[in-house]
C-alpha cells in the first residue's frame, strides 16, 4: 500500500534513514515497500539490501518534482526501469530538459499522478494516486470516471510529531527562509507517516477496486539486481581473450626495458600476475589504467602511480607504476588474490595544472554516457547545523556565531536556543547535500543511467548519485584520478632548469629518485622544505631522530609518521631499534622471522597481512577483511567482530597466550587504520627524493617553482626565506619585469603579481600581456595610458614599488597618479588631462623612512621583502642561544628571539597543546612544544617575533625547546603613520600652489588628492 516512501535521501525533505524506514515497516507487518525519494535514486541498493534483511520486498521509484511541486511518481516494474527514470532524472540535471507535466513513454515504469495532477489522457502504464484525506473528491462525477485507473496513495517522510517539525526546519533551511514564512505548499501533509494496512484498507473500504489495483501493481513490480556480477567495463579490447593478449604482449615488452632479457625471477612473477589477473577478469582494468597513462606520457605530463596497485610486477612493467616490487619485496597479494571479487584500486596522482586534461580523456575515450565522478554525501556538519537550524527561528548573527562556537553542554536559559539545539542534534549525520568524490572515475559496460541518475556540479563533469561504499557493493569500483602541487613542482623545475641553463633533466632516472649521495645528507638533517610529504614539522623531526639517509628508510618513515602508528607508541618504538638494533627484543619469533626489515614492528599493511596470516593463522581473505574494516573500507561491524573473534580463537588454537594475543590485535589495530602499503610508501619516497634532488642542485629554479605551485605545508613566505638562503635575490613585483607567476632572472627572483593582495587576476595577467604585446612601460604615465586600472590598483602598485623603474620615489608617484586620474572616467581613457600641453610642475623633495618600504610590503604582500622580521622589532636583542648550537644544551635552559613560521595544536587530556616552528636571526629553523599550563599564562599572539624561554631536548639527535615563558615582541612604530604636522602642513601648501598654477583650478582636497591614511610624504 506504500507507493510513495521518502528517506533523508530526499535531501532537506525527509527525515527517516534507509533503516529506519524498513523497520518501522518490518513493525506494522508491512510486506512491500516502494522506495521513492525526490529526483534521486541514492538509497536504492541500501533499500534493497535492508528490505531482503527483514522479509519485505522492495520496489524502486522516484518521485519526480519540479520547482518543489509533484509531477508524478515512477514505481520502477522492473531493474530496467530504473534505467529510464534515471535518464529522464541525468537529462534534467545535466543537459536542461524540462521535465514535462506528463510523463514520457516508458516500457518498464508504472507512473502515478497526484489528484493535481491528472493528464487528460492515461496510458495503460498510468495510475491516478489518492490520499485518504482526498477519497471525498470521488464522489464527483469528474473523478469517478478513473476510480478504475486509481491507487491508494499514502506518501511516508516522517515518523513523529517531532519529525514533522524537523521536515520543516529541513523545508525552511531548503528554501532559505524562516519557519514562520513556510507556506502549506512548502512543507508535506501531517498525515505522511506510517499506518497499518488494515486502516488503509478500512479507509477505501467503499472502493476496493483501489485497493486491488494497488495490489496488482505491487505483485508486477520485481527488483532483480546482481550484486556479484561487475558492473565496470568488461573488455579494453573486444573481448576476454584479445584482452589477455594485448595484457600479455605489453606486460613483456615492459619486462624487457624494465629487467633486460632473460630476468628469470622477474619474468616468473609476471607470469603468475598474469594468470591471476585473467582468472578474476581483470584485464580490461589494467589496460584501461595503461592507456590513460600512454596518453598522459604523450602529452608530456608526470604521473605517481601509487597504492597497493604498485605491488603488481605487471603495474610496474606497463608503466602504471615506478615502484620494483622485487626491489623492495612488494607482495602481489595485497593488491589482488584470488579470494578478492573486487577490481584492483589503482591510485594515480597528476599535476594538479593536468587533471583536468586527464579527465576530459577519459570522458572522451570511454564515452560520457559510460563515465562519471563517483558521488558522495556532504552531511550536516555540528557547527553549520546550529547556525542553519538558528537562522530559520530567527536568530541574530551574533547569536548563531556564540552557538557555533560553544559547546552546547551549557545552562542557556533561552528557550529558543534550547530548541535550536534540540533539532540541531538530530540532524547530525543527515545528508544535505550531493557532491563530488575528490577523485573517483566511475567507467561501466552498461550506459552509466543504467545503474544512477547523474548530476552536474559546477567543475563540469558528471556525478553518480551515490558513494563509493555504494559503488563497491553494486561491484561498480572506482579508478581514482588523484592530483597534487608536488608534481607541479617537479615538472615546473625541470622546464625552469631547461629554461634557465639549458640543461635536460630526466627525472624518472632511479639514480636521481633513490639514493643521490647529497641529497640523502640533506635527508638526514631534514633539510627538506618545500619537498613533497616530507616537508612539515614532524616528518623533518622524524628524519633526524632516524638520520634517514637511505630510500629504504625514507620508505619506512613514509609509513609510521601516520597519526595511529605515531599515537599507538610504535613510532617511538621504531625510532628506538633502528638507532639502537642490538638493545631490543622481538615480541615473538614469528615477529622477527617475518618483520626483520623493521626490527619487528608492523611499519605496513601488509605486515599487518603477515602477522594476522603467521601468527593469528587467518586466511589471507580474512586478513584482508581485517586491514580493509580497520581502515574504514570496511562497513561491517559485525563482520570485524567476526574476524576479531576468530583471531583471538586461532591464536589460541596455536598456543598464544591471551595476554600475547591481545597485545598483538592491539598492535594490529594501531597500525591497520592509519598505515600505508608498502607500496604506496615507496611511491611516495620516490617523489621525495626527485624534489629533494631538485632542490640540492637546483634550489633556486626549485624554490620558485614551490612558489608558483601554491602548494606545501608552509606559507609562501617560508619558501621565500628557502630561496634566499640558497643565495637568491628576492625582488619586490615590476610592471616592467614580474610576470603572473613569480621569474627567475640569473639570481634575481622576482616575485609574482599574483602575489599582490587586493590585485585582480585579471589586471594582473593584462599587465604582463600588455608588456609583451607593446613592449616596456616608459613611465607611470605610459601604464596609465595602456592599462585600465584605478586609482586603488595604482597605489598597491606604488606601494610595492612595482613603478621603481622610474627613478621616482613612491610618494612623488601617488601624487602623480592623483594628478592624472583626478577626472578620469574610463570611458576617456584616451583623453586624460595629461596629454594636453600643460605647464610643468615641480614637486618638494620627499623624504621617506627606509622602514616604510618593509611595512608596505607586510600589509600588500603578508610579510617583509627588503628587509629581515627581526630588523623592524625595537630591540637589538638576538638571543643567547642559536640553532647551530642547541645540540650542546641538552637538558638546558636556553634564551632565543624567534619568528614563528608555524604552529599546529594538538588536543590533550589536560587541554590543548601546541608545536611552534621557528626561524632564528641566522634563518635556521627549530621547533618547539607548547604544554597546555604554559600556554595559559603565555599563548600564541598572532604572527611575529617572540622572545622564547624553555628546555632543550634532545631526542635522537633531534632537539626540541619545550616552552616555559614567551613574549610576543613589538615592531619598531610604523614610520608611514608617523610625521610632523607643521612639516606636512608646508609640504601640503606648496603641492596646493603648484597643482593649482599648472591646472588653473581650485586645489583638491587632501581626501581628493589621495594621501592614503595620512601617510608620511
Amino acid at each position: 500500500m506504500f507507493l510513495n516512501c521518502h528517506s533523508y535521501h530526499s535531501l532537506r525533505y525527509g527525515t527517516l534513514s534507509i533503516k529506519q524506514l524498513v523497520e518501522q515497516a518490518k513493525t506494522l507487518g508491512i510486506k512491500e515497500l516502494v522506495l521513492t525519494d525526490i529526483n534521486t535514486v541514492t538509497g536504492i541498493y541500501d533499500f534493497k539490501k535492508e528490505c531482503e534483511d527483514h522479509g519485505i520486498k522492495p520496489v524502486p521509484g522516484v518521485e519526480i518534482r519540479k520547482d518543489g511541486r509533484l509531477l508524478y511518481v515512477a514505481i520502477a516494474r522492473k531493474f530496467s526501469g530504473i534505467g529510464e527514470i534515471n535518464k529522464v532524472i541525468t537529462d534534467y540535471n545535466c543537459d536542461g530538459k524540462e521535465l514535462e507535466e506528463v510523463a514520457p513513454e516508458f516500457k518498464e515504469v508504472f507512473i502515478i499522478y497526484p489528484m493535481s495532477n491528472i493528464p487528460s489522457e492515461l496510458k495503460d502504464n498510468e495510475f491516478i494516486g489518492v490520499r485518504t484525506d482526498e477519497l471525498n473528491f470521488l464522489i464527483r462525477p469528474e473523478y469517478e470516471k478513473y476510480i478504475s485507473k486509481m491507487v491508494v496513495l499514502h506518501p511516508i517522510t516522517f515518523s513523529t510529531d517531532e519529525e514533522y517539525e524537523l521536515h520543516k526546519i529541513l523545508r525552511a533551511i531548503d528554501h532559505n527562509t524562516l519557519l514562520s514564512k513556510l507556506t502549506k505548499r512548502e512543507v508535506c501533509r501531517k498525515s505522511e507517516y506510517f499506518i497499518s494496512g488494515q486502516q488503509i484498507a478500512k479507509s477505501f473500504e467503499r472502493y476496493p477496486q483501489i485497493i486491488e489495483n494497488t495490489n496488482l501493481l505491487l505483485d508486477d513490480c520485481h527488483f532483480e539486481f546482481d550484486f556479484k556480477e561487475v558492473k565496470n567495463k568488461k573488455f579494453y579490447t573486444k573481448s576476454k581473450e584479445n584482452d589477455l593478449k594485448l595484457l600479455r604482449r605489453l606486460a613483456y615488452s615492459g619486462l624487457e626495458k624494465r629487467y633486460g632479457l632473460n630476468h628469470e625471477i622477474a619474468g616468473k612473477r609476471v607470469e603468475k600476475e598474469l594468470q591471476v589477473i585473467d582468472e578474476l577478469n581483470f584485464c580490461a582494468h589494467y589496460l584501461i589504467t595503461w592507456d590513460i597513462i600512454r596518453y598522459s606520457n604523450r602529452m608530456g605530463f608526470m604521473h605517481v602511480g601509487r597504492g597497493s596497485g604498485a605491488n603488481s610486477i605487471v603495474s610496474y612493467c606497463l608503466g602504471i607504476t615506478d615502484i620494483c616490487p622485487l626491489e623492495l619485496d612488494l607482495y602481489f597479494e595485497r593488491f589482488l588474490n584470488l579470494n578478492r571479487q573486487v577490481p584492483p584500486d589503482f591510485d594515480i596522482d597528476w599535476s594538479w595544472q593536468n587533471r583536468d586534461a586527464i579527465l576530459e580523456y577519459i570522458f572522451d575515450r570511454y564515452g560520457k554516457d559510460h563515465v562519471a565522478f563517483c558521488g558522495t554525501n556532504v552531511e550536516f556538519k555540528y557547527k553549520s547545523i546550529f547556525r542553519e537550524v538558528g537562522k530559520v527561528f530567527g536568530l541574530p548573527k551574533e547569536e548563531l556565531d556564540d552557538l557555533t562556537s560553544k559547546s552546547t553542554q551549557r545552562d542557556d536559559s533561552n528557550s529558543v536556543v534550547k530548541v535550536v539545539e534540540k533539532y540541531g542534534k538530530l540532524l547530525e549525520k543527515f545528508p544535505n547535500q550531493r557532491s563530488m568524490h575528490a577523485c573517483g572515475i566511475l567507467i561501466s559496460e552498461e550506459p552509466i543511467t543504467h545503474y544512477t541518475a547523474l548530476e552536474m556540479p559546477p567543475k563540469g563533469f558528471p556525478i553518480a548519485q551515490f558513494d563509493m561504499n555504494v559503488a563497491e557493493d553494486i561491484k561498480m569500483e572506482k579508478l581514482d584520478i588523484l592530483s597534487q602541487r608536488g608534481l607541479g613542482t617537479i615538472k615546473d623545475t625541470v622546464e625552469l632548469i631547461k629554461k634557465t641553463r639549458g640543461i635536460d633533466i630526466d627525472i624518472r632516472d632511479t639514480r636521481i629518485s633513490k639514493d643521490e649521495q647529497k641529497a640523502s645528507e640533506y635527508l638526514a638533517t631534514g633539510n627538506t622544505i618545500g619537498c613533497f610529504y616530507i616537508e612539515s614539522p614532524a616528518m623533518r623531526g622524524l628524519l633526524r631522530r632516524l638520520k634517514c639517509d637511505n630510500y629504504r628508510i625514507l620508505v619506512a618513515a613514509s609509513s609510521i609518521i601516520r597519526p595511529g602508528v605515531a599515537q599507538s607508541g610504535m613510532m617511538r618504538e621504531y625510532i628506538f631499534r633502528h638507532n639502537h638494533p642490538d638493545q631490543f627484543e622481538y615480541f615473538h619469533p614469528i615477529f622477527e622471522e617475518h618483520l626483520k626489515e623493521t626490527y619487528g614492528i608492523m611499519v605496513y599493511q601488509e605486515d599487518v597481512l603477515k602477522i594476522a596470516q603467521y601468527f593469528g593463522g587467518l586466511s589471507l581473505a580474512d586478513g584482508d577483511i581485517l586491514r580493509r574494516a580497520m581502515s574504514g573500507k570496511g562497513r561491517s561491524i559485525q563482520k570485524l567482530q567476526e574476524v576479531k573473534a576468530n583471531f583471538f580463537e586461532k591464536c589460541i588454537e596455536k598456543g598464544h597466550s591471551e595476554m600475547l594475543t591481545a597485545e598483538a590485535y592491539r598492535q594490529i589495530e594501531s597500525f591497520a587504520g592509519y598505515s600505508f602499503c608498502k607500496a604506496h610508501s615507496a611511491s611516495y619516497a620516490v617523489e621525495s627524493y626527485q624534489s629533494l634532488y631538485l632542490k640540492v642542485y637546483y634550489p633556486l629554479e626549485f624554490m620558485v617553482s614551490v612558489i608558483n605551485n601554491q602548494g606545501g605545508f608552509y606559507r609562501t613566505e617560508v619558501y621565500i626565506h628557502e630561496a634566499k638562503m640558497s643565495g637568491g635575490i628576492i625582488q619586490n613585483p615590476c610592471v616592467n619585469e614580474s610576470e603572473y607567476q613569480t621569474s627567475l632572472q640569473g639570481k634575481d627572483i622576482y616575485l609574482g603579481l599574483m602575489l599582490l593582495q587586493g590585485l585582480e587576476t585579471r589586471i594582473a595577467h593584462g599587465i604582463v600581456e600588455e608588456r609583451e604585446q607593446n613592449g616596456a612601460y616608459q613611465s607611470l604615465n605610459d601604464f596609465i595610458r595602456r592599462i585600465p586600472v584605478g586609482l586603488e590598483t595604482i597605489q598597491t602598485l606604488i606601494f610595492i614599488g612595482a613603478f621603481r623603474f622610474t627613478g621616482k620615489q613612491k610618494n612623488e608617484l601617488l601624487i602623480e597618479a592623483r594628478l592624472l586620474l583626478i577626472n578620469f572616467k574610463p570611458e576617456n581613457r584616451g583623453l586624460l588631462l595629461i596629454e594636453e600641453p600643460i605647464q610643468e610642475y615641480r614637486l618638494p623633495r620627499l623624504e621617506r623612512n627606509f622602514f616604510e618600504d618593509a611595512f608596505d610590503e607586510i600589509e600588500i604582500l603578508g610579510f617583509p621583502v627588503s628587509c629581515s622580521p627581526f630588523d623592524l622589532l625595537q630591540t637589538r636583542y638576538r638571543g643567547s642561544v642559536f640553532v647551530k648550537d642547541l645540540l650542546q644544551f641538552h637538558k638546558k635552559q636556553v634564551k632565543m628571539m624567534a619568528y614563528l613560521i608555524a604552529r599546529k595544536h594538538v588536543p590533550t587530556k589536560k587541554g590543548t597543546m601546541y608545536f611552534g616552528t621557528w626561524i632564528d636571526v641566522n634563518g635556521n629553523y627549530f621547533d618547539t612544544a607548547h604544554f597546555p599550563d604554559s600556554l595559559e599564562k603565555y599563548p600564541f599572539q598572532g604572527g611575529g617575533c617572540y622572545l622564547l624561554l624553555g628546555i632543550v631536548e634532545v631526542d635522537f639527535h633531534f632537539p626540541t625547546i619545550t616552552i616555559h615563558k614567551m613574549a610576543k615582541m613589538p615592531f619598531i612604530p610604523d614610520p608611514r603613520y608617523a610625521y610632523d604636522q607643521e612639516k606636512q602642513y608646508d609640504i601640503h601648501r606648496q603641492i596646493k600652489e603648484d597643482v593649482s598654477m599648472t591646472f588653473r583650478k581650485p586645489y583638491p582636497q587632501e581626501h581628493e588628492i589621495g594621501l592614503p591614511r595620512s601617510k608620511t610624504l
